[in-house]
């Protein structure tokens, strides 16, 4: 039997930040950031959520899409906010630093330049991610086959490519990892799910009971992430099986255009409806498709300091509902914690 697990304070996700971790919860969003000169400054957010506007984008099988893209646009604005509100580099010192080139671009171009630069970047970022986790592993596989087995394996394409898939994220994570700016986030990442685990253990939010606390969640994004490869998988062959002809050395473009805007959106809706039943269940099927991401979390979490667990609570008590509806017994929804 599934055992159900229930949080006296509400459902609460998050993400890590630059020196500081954002909580979403049933009081809000907020961002809490260690400044510069040891401070925690904590601010809420207000994020309007397209599915209260429009109701049917709420529905299963639908929110996951939705969801998945609104979460990407408010994690990017979040960590954009807290490098701000951390004051690394202070906005004087940077003009100081600047070329005369770079002072002249900002002083007469400023936010368009910066927006376009932006535009560029996030261009530039969905290529590298078509290029290293859509096409490599079409062409890899194909390759392959085609030089070995000769092109006896087009039904397992797509579990290999998966396999493929998930390989590239454990490396790319391994070597992100080894950076001391990415370490302090993965770090923060841990004080995040520490934080989290906490509140819905029912214990006080104090340093000393987060410490207690798991760094591993099942609702984390790198869960999310790993199944998505394992819903990948299967909904992938089921196509395949069903057209065969996809598999095809001169299909290759066509099938990951299927792969892309056909077989995601159906695969995220799938994955986020499971990361939500795995936040309100443990049982067998959770366990195991939860496993490779709570494995992969011992590369992307990081034990925090006791000042970093500081922060998390900050910014989760932010978050949490009015004092009287605290009292009242709540059951999680699953939102994905990141």
């Amino acid at each position: 039997m599934a055992d159900k697990k229930s949080c006296p304070m509400g459902s609460v996700g998050g993400q890590a930040l630059i020196e500081g971790v954002m909580m979403n919860g049933p009081g809000g969003c907020a961002i809490s950031v260690r400044k510069s000169d040891g401070t925690i400054v904590t601010e809420k957010q207000e994020w309007k959520r397209v599915k209260d506007k429009v109701k049917f984008l709420g529905w299963p099988l639908i929110r996951g899409v939705v969801n998945y893209i609104e979460t990407m646009i408010i994690g990017y604005k979040s960590l954009m906010k807290s490098a701000e509100l951390s004051g690394q580099l202070d906005a004087e010192e940077e003009t100081e630093n600047m070329s005369k080139l770079d002072r002249w671009l900002n002083d007469h171009m400023g936010p368009k330049l910066m927006g376009v630069l932006s535009a560029i970047a996030s261009v530039i970022a969905v290529g590298i991610g078509v290029f290293l986790f859509m096409w490599l592993p079409t062409f890899v596989v194909s390759l392959a086959d085609e030089k070995l087995f000769g092109g006896s394996l087009k039904p397992l394409h797509a579990l290999f490519e998966g396999l493929i898939r998930a390989i590239i994220i454990v490396l790319y994570m391994f070597i992100v990892s080894r950076l001391p700016d990415i370490h302090r986030v993965f770090m923060y990442h841990g004080a995040e799910h520490k934080s989290i685990a906490c509140l819905e253990s029912g214990m006080e939010l104090t340093v000393e009971n987060v410490k207690k606390c798991k760094r591993f969640h099942p609702r984390c994004g790198t869960s999310f992430i790993f199944v998505i490869i394992i819903v990948s998988m299967i909904v992938s062959s089921l196509v395949l099986l069903g057209f065969p002809v996809l598999a095809e050395k001169n299909m290759r473009l066509i099938w990951i255009a299927v792969k892309l805007f056909g077989v995601l959106p159906i695969v995220t809706s799938i994955s986020y409806e499971f990361i939500k039943y795995a936040g309100r269940h443990n049982n067998i099927i959770t366990k195991i498709f939860s496993a490779p991401g709570l494995w992969m979390q011992r590369i992307t979490t990081a034990e925090p300091t006791d000042d970093m667990m500081e922060v998390g609570i900050a910014s989760i008590k932010a978050v949490l509902p009015d004092r009287e509806d605290r009292e009242k017994p709540y059951v999680p929804d699953g939102g994905t914690a990141f």
